[in-house]
């Protein structure tokens, strides 16, 4: 049998990109807006974790325990992340990047929405907690399977000059995503403050996503396949299985883009993955600072992360992706060493400023991934290259951050300890960067396999 093919859609030129700046700005908007739902979708769950979904769904553990089971469901969803992953890579370097977008789309959405809908611990009792695993199982495949579609639609569109730039608009989807999230439950703590937002009040921001679903959807199926899809399909050259091609050649490669994906994600976490959120607001913590404020401070660092992805995405064109990254690295080791000084303070402006500064970091190092990783690897296995790539280094990194620094604290009592680890692994993301070549500008399309084929690892000939 015979894979459905697309058709050239019209704009399209040999070499890949598209020819009017019209049909451009519309991948960049499409891209930004799925990504961003898609985004909003994941983070809520993890701000819920930090502050709810342990008094709702794991009381009866404890709270100490209750809050690390919390913490757990967010981890667990990242060792679904492959899965996606390798369904999304194998069905995308197959049959398109653009049906796996609807696809991966839709299922995050539902998702998130029956979360809002789920009975408590003490409706229902251990059904409660199973049901919460299963749905964010269901987050973890989705989100495992969007990045390296939406990454692509936007490298693979743009003019080899300004790849870092198309590149950063996913990549900016995840911080407004943050911004959306942070600020929505920072809403619902205004409206329903107190055990209301337990009771009720958290559940909002959840049954919102099914208004975003119709919004990403309605955006995305407007947007035609990426050309260099179109051109493989036309040659009849897609492969035929594109996980298997990818271990066999590029399994080096693959463990080495995973971990600078890694470096950044684990101190992504701490603000992302509700760390930040739960650590400041419980009242029997240090801090004991109110929900609203917090949240606040984290919405409008999610705007610093997403003006450094952007910045960083435009520089790395001019400057190289290598030496931005390496830039990044470095801001991120401090900001990790900066964080919980200022934190600790107990003063809402200087917690504020602490993530602001990590923030400059966490963008050098996001904002050119998207060009680093669709440079990286040939087009006939470029999708599941950088879906799994990607998953992986999200393991690595962010699925178990939040739970690693609240078991550090519990046991040195001290938050040097979860700095000492986020530097740690700052420092894995600039060695694995070091022993990558920048191949800024290769060509991205089917007629170049042979020079894409070159290993971009330091040291080795071919991939």
């Amino acid at each position: 049998m015979t894979s459905p093919r697309p058709s050239v859609p019209a704009g399209f030129t040999p070499t890949g990109t598209i020819s009017t700046p019209t049909d451009r700005r519309r991948v960049v908007f499409a891209t930004v807006v799925g990504t961003t739902v898609e985004w909003y979708d994941f983070f809520i769950y993890a701000q819920a974790a930090g502050l709810v979904f342990a008094a709702v769904f794991f009381e009866p553990a404890g709270p100490g325990i209750a809050l690390i089971l919390s913490f757990l469901t967010v981890g667990l969803s990242f060792l679904f992340r492959p899965l996606g992953a390798f369904l999304a890579g194998h069905f995308g370097d197959k049959y398109g990047r653009r049906v796996v977008l609807m696809v991966t789309l839709i299922l995050m959405g539902v998702s998130t929405t029956l979360v809002g809908l789920l009975p408590t611990y003490a409706a229902i009792g251990i059904a409660a907690p199973i049901l919460l695993i299963f749905l964010r199982i269901l987050q973890g495949i989705s989100a495992g399977g969007e990045w390296g579609g939406a990454v692509l639609m936007a490298v693979e569109h743009a003019p080899k000059n300004r790849r870092g730039l198309f590149g950063a608009s996913p990549q900016i989807g995840v911080p407004i995503g943050l911004l959306l999230a942070s600020g929505m439950m920072a809403i619902m703590a205004l409206i329903a403050p107190g055990d209301a937002f337990i009771e009720w009040g958290w559940r909002v921001p959840f049954l919102f996503s099914v208004v975003l679903i119709f919004v990403g959807y309605y955006i995305r199926k407007r947007v035609e396949e990426s050309p260099v899809f179109v051109e493989l399909a036309e040659r009849r050259e897609e492969t035929k299985t594109p996980i298997v091609q990818l271990f066999r050649k590029h399994w080096a490669l693959v463990i080495i883009a995973a971990f600078v994906f890694a470096g950044n994600n684990a101190a992504g976490y701490m603000s992302t993955g509700g760390y930040i959120q739960n650590y400041a607001t419980n009242p029997a913590g240090p801090i004991g600072l109110d929900r609203g404020p917090v949240l606040w401070a984290v919405a409008g660092a999610s705007v610093g992360w997403l003006i450094f992805t952007w910045l960083s995405g435009w520089l790395s064109d001019i400057i190289g992706r290598r030496t931005t990254y390496i830039i990044g690295w470095i801001a991120l080791a401090i900001g990790a060493v900066a964080l919980f000084p200022l934190v600790n303070t107990g003063e809402i402006g200087l917690l504020f400023l602490g993530l602001l500064i990590l923030t400059v970091g966490l963008g050098f190092t996001y904002g050119p991934q998207a060009a680093l990783y669709a440079e990286l690897f040939p087009a006939s296995v470029r999708f599941s290259g950088v879906s799994i790539s990607y998953a992986i280094g999200a393991i690595l990194g962010g699925a178990f951050a939040p739970t690693i620094a609240t078991a550090l604290v519990q046991a040195t009592g001290t938050t040097w300890s979860v700095a000492i680890y986020l530097v740690g692994m700052a420092g894995l993301g600039l060695i694995a960067t070091l022993l990558l070549r920048d191949r800024r500008g290769i060509p991205l399309g089917p007629d170049n396999e042979a020079e894409q084929a070159v290993s971009p690892i330091y040291g080795v000939s071919r991939s």
